[in-house]
């Protein structure tokens, strides 16, 4: 272990300590503050997402049918507003303050929520609201974190804050259903202890995070437009990792389906079930990191198509005997190392190859391609669970994914080849 002169010097100046943390995780400040943003922010989302069919069903005493239409819209609303937020940032070069705005959003709709009541209208405005900015941010805050990051460190870069996003992740379901515990049935102080937690996130990014020009600070990048944004399609290597993204995410299980999946086979009580959301992220959490680190180092496509080779293994246990409780004890490490290293490596990925003027209009094509390839293989896989049994749906999945890995390890290798070449 290396030792810290003058520690006691380094706790008196905030500044140093955070260029220390930043030092020794071999990121930049700027990653390690909007990887606090994020942490703050997703514990006040997760503390609302996770208690919000509770909140819907049991005390607004909504049908299952308007949930649902509210829970399709929480889920496929980010996904259809990233291509605007990394747009206009691109445009107008000012990526901190369209991150702000998309926090600033999401954070005043949690108050919002609490507002409507049961009144359907007003509640699912808030809701669409409430992942209209996290749409908005996510592509300016994704571009900021590669543009403050060396090309040879992106993917450690996303890792850490990938890493520090799940913490945040993990640790918002335990924060609501400790208020729960303490007071059975408080819906509002959630909601009004969540909105403070996103109000500490939110002044995080808005005091110390600078904004990232692209490019020299004394050359002006080059003026953004819709053509020049479709043109990115034309770039072949951006173009094959999309491909590549949206057709890994066709046969990807949701989280819910696959834990769904787990409790179907071992019956274990209901009350257990979000344990697994928390076990999952604790994984990933941990290996964030070392799978940013992996990744710069050996390649990040090797990496990737490797994390899918993991949830190649999670289809395939899911389908032998259960064995009790070792199945949890193999699954969800297998389910968040897939998430590690296909995460933040993928951002990584793509970051390096777009232009830097392009970065978040670019970034947010690729996340809206994969988030509705997401959508649809969901869709698919519930049609299918409906249709033919649990079983054979995940069969037709493992079928599916195993084609597409390795035409994706051949095309990322020859993408590589060709601009190396180059």
């Amino acid at each position: 272990m290396y030792q810290i002169e003058n520690s006691g010097s380094l706790i008196r100046s905030p500044h140093k300590l955070r260029a220390w943390y930043a030092s020794w995780l071999h990121v930049s400040r700027t990653v390690l503050l909007l990887g606090l943003t994020s942490f703050f922010t997703d514990v006040s989302s997760e503390m609302v997402s996770s208690i919000l069919p509770l909140y819907m069903i049991l005390t607004l005493r909504m049908a299952p049918l308007e949930f649902g239409i509210i829970d399709g819209l929480y889920q496929g609303t980010a996904s259809l507003v990233r291509l605007v937020g990394g747009y206009i940032a691109d445009r107008c070069g000012r990526y901190k303050e369209v991150a702000v705005a998309g926090y600033a959003i999401s954070a005043l709709c949690k108050v919002g929520v609490l507002m409507a009541g049961s009144v359907f209208g007003m509640l699912t405005s808030f809701i669409v609201l409430d992942r209209t900015g996290k749409g908005v941010r996510t592509a300016p805050r994704d571009a900021m974190i590669s543009l403050s990051s060396p090309p040879e460190g992106l993917a450690t870069a996303f890792g850490v804050h990938r890493a520090l996003d799940t913490a945040g992740a993990m640790l918002g379901p335990l924060v609501a259903f400790g208020l729960l515990a303490l007071a059975p049935g408080a819906f509002d102080a959630i909601f009004v202890v969540s909105f403070c937690v996103a109000l500490i996130g939110l002044g995080v990014l808005t005091l110390f995070v600078e904004n990232q020009h692209p490019g020299e600070p004394d050359v002006p990048a080059p003026a953004v437009s819709l053509s020049e944004v479709t043109q990115l399609l034309q770039l072949i290597p951006f173009r094959t990792l999309i491909l590549i993204g949206a057709a890994l995410s066709l046969a990807t299980i949701s989280d819910g389906f696959l834990y769904l999946s787990m409790q179907r086979r071992m019956s274990f009580s209901v009350g257990l079930f979000p344990l697994l959301y928390v076990i999952t992220a604790l994984i990933f959490m941990v290996l964030a990191i070392p799978a940013g680190r992996l990744a710069d180092r050996v390649g990040r496509g090797q990496v990737f198509i490797g994390g899918y080779a993991l949830l190649l293994l999670v289809y395939v246990l899911l389908l032998l005997p259960s064995a009790g409780w070792l199945d949890v004890c193999l699954t969800l490490p297998l389910f968040g190392a897939y998430y590690a290293a296909t995460d933040g490596v993928l951002m990584a990925q793509a970051s390096a190859i777009l232009p830097v003027w392009l970065r978040g209009s670019g970034l947010a094509l690729l996340t809206t391609a994969t988030g509705l390839a997401r959508l649809l293989a969901s869709m698919l896989f519930g049609l299918l669970w409906t249709w033919v049994g649990v079983n054979v749906a995940i069969v037709i999945f493992m079928i599916a994914l195993a084609p597409v890995m390795a035409l994706a390890l051949v095309a990322l290798r020859r993408t590589a080849e060709n601009s190396d070449e180059s």
